[in-house]
């Protein structure tokens, strides 16, 4: 593999978030909110196992008052109760007496410093440091403090040194569980903002993990588009060490969208991957469908990519990273390539799919579906 197609990451430390570490060599966390009454228990716990069995490795629950961040506790009892261990995060906003409450209880709470009293900070690291609670700074364009906008604006420098101005004084009280975030739903600003961050961290000896999203993204396609542009360009830069697409709809949804943006940079494989072109005239078979019963027969194997290929033209040069390829040779007639290499050649069509299963199954790398 070439440097080119290796992915290279920006190195971080680990911070400790409960049973689930961030940063360095571990995988890029995907993480998602509740939308429930804080207050309302048994709403907040179901929607959260409905959002851990996704696959949300960090669950994230607004806490508007003291009643909220007290009821934390109810919330993550009952979690355990249930056999769910998944770290929770408290997002807290203006009240730093709110934030020490939650920072006792859940393994995170996430601050915003535009709307943060800057000098209650060093009380709420000091509570952080005795319950081993992470913190993420987390910056959101629309909410710049006034000292940051009279000195930058709302530009990708104001919001990067409004989180730098709070991770020195955690520097300066030797506190480094620390996360950061720079969000906005304008994917451009977003970008430019968490590419700067990046470049003011190394010179200044920082290596924080950094939690990638898109604010405010919206719905349905919208939503997704525009999460996959601003989190996938950063991804590939090997910027950023958790995600959360945020889009309006119950937060279960998200995950898949997230696991698909780091599947699709090469980040984090969760699943099969499939290659295939739009097709075009030198295509002599209905691509669409054999695509279809393709997926519906190889669907289970996580790690695999397949390629299925309209023509020899362009198929083996453009599948060339795949594990295996279905490439059309002519009217009726299929090859078969593991890796760069064809193994089958003139195959009948109307027996490829079977034939490239026997060819997965003959490299060991098939699994019964029932064993996955």
């Amino acid at each position: 593999m070439t440097n080119f197609q290796k992915y290279i990451r920006f190195q971080t430390r680990v911070v400790h978030i409960g049973n689930v570490p961030m940063g360095g060599e571990y995988p890029v966390r995907v993480q998602s909110m509740t939308n429930t009454d804080t207050l309302d228990t048994k709403a907040t716990v179901e929607q959260a196992v409905r959002m851990i069995k996704a696959g949300c490795e960090y669950v994230r629950i607004s806490v508007p008052g003291m009643k909220e961040a007290e009821n934390l506790r109810n919330i993550k009892s009952e979690l355990h109760r249930k056999g769910f261990t998944t770290p929770l995060i408290a997002d807290v906003h203006f009240n730093p007496k709110i934030a020490e409450k939650a920072a006792a209880i859940v393994e995170k709470v996430r601050i915003n410093p535009g709307n943060f009293d800057i000098t209650r900070f060093r009380s709420l690291i000091a509570v952080c440091k005795k319950h081993g609670t992470a913190l993420r700074i987390g910056v959101n364009h629309g909410s710049l403090s006034q000292k940051i906008m009279n000195l930058y604006g709302d530009t990708p420098e104001g919001m990067a040194e409004s989180a730098l101005e709070f991770v020195r004084i955690c520097r300066e009280e030797g506190f480094h569980e620390l996360v950061l975030s720079l969000k906005s739903s304008n994917t451009r600003v977003m970008i430019r903002s968490n590419r700067l961050l990046v470049e003011k961290m190394k010179k200044e000896g920082m290596d924080y993990p950094i939690h990638l999203g898109v604010t405010e993204a919206g719905a349905g396609e919208d939503g997704r588009i525009r999460s996959a542009i601003g989190i996938g360009s950063l991804l590939a830069d090997g910027i950023g060490d958790t995600i959360r697409v945020s889009i309006t709809e119950d937060p279960e949804f998200e995950i898949p969208v997230a696991y698909s943006i780091l599947q699709s940079v090469g980040v984090r494989i969760t699943k099969t991957e499939y290659i295939s072109c739009p097709s075009c005239a030198r295509t002599h078979f209905d691509i669409q469908e054999t695509l279809r019963r393709i997926r519906e027969k190889t669907s289970h194997l996580s790690g695999l990519k397949i390629a299925v290929m309209g023509c020899i033209v362009n198929g083996p040069g453009e599948m060339a990273d795949a594990d295996y390829g279905y490439v059309g040779a002519g009217k009726g007639k299929v090859m078969l390539y593991r890796k760069q290499e064809r193994v089958k050649k003139n195959i009948p069509e109307e027996n490829a799919v079977e034939e490239l299963i026997r060819l997965i199954r003959d490299h060991g790398d098939w699994k019964d579906p029932s064993s996955v």
